[in-house]
């Protein structure tokens, strides 16, 4: 595994390290000694599994409040999709700024999202499926988001066809 910092501070970009023979290849997508050896105290409690119809379909953005903060692991194992993050860590030094990046089955990369930050993606494909690896349980009365066009944070989007959940359309504004 190599990690990679992101342009949001305590984020990773993780390519893997494949082992390749004529069957196809090998590769660690989590290793506890590995995170550490980087200064990430990351256990997973969770998996999750989203899967995508269609092209455009944007989830997000969301995350746990504390005390269930929740750390992620996410990987596209199907299809592509463009992956954002936002960091709303009061005190950061890039709180409110975002950052996107392209994962793809093909392409084989993870992010690592800390505690403390929004996540969500659109995806570029029909069929997208995203794995995900939580480090806190799922917490309903926690769960919380920001909306994905909100103007506090200005986010990119590559598509603009987007199919969004009702609950995700109505986040209200962020207060900074």
């Amino acid at each position: 595994m190599i990690f990679k910092a992101y342009n949001l501070a305590g984020a990773f970009i993780i390519e893997l390290e494949t082992k390749e023979d004529e069957r196809g290849f090998f590769a660690r997508t989590y290793c506890k000694r590995e995170f550490e050896k980087v200064g990430l105290d990351f256990e997973v409690v969770q998996a999750n599994l989203s899967w995508n119809n269609s092209k455009g379909t944007l989830r997000g953005m969301h995350y746990q409040a504390a005390p269930h903060a929740e750390a992620k692991l996410v990987q596209c194992v199907k299809g592509k999709l463009y992956d954002v993050i936002v960091d709303l860590r009061k005190g950061s030094e890039t709180y409110c700024c975002w950052q996107g990046v392209e994962l793809s089955e093909e392409n084989g990369r993870l992010i690592y999202v800390p505690e403390g930050f929004a996540h969500g993606f659109q995806t570029l494909e029909d069929e997208t499926a995203v794995y995900y690896m939580m480090s806190a349980f799922f917490n309903s009365e926690s769960a919380r988001g920001v909306r994905w066009n909100d103007p506090a944070f200005g986010i990119k989007w590559p598509l603009e066809e987007k199919i969004i959940s009702s609950k995700d359309r109505s986040w209200p504004d962020y207060q900074a």
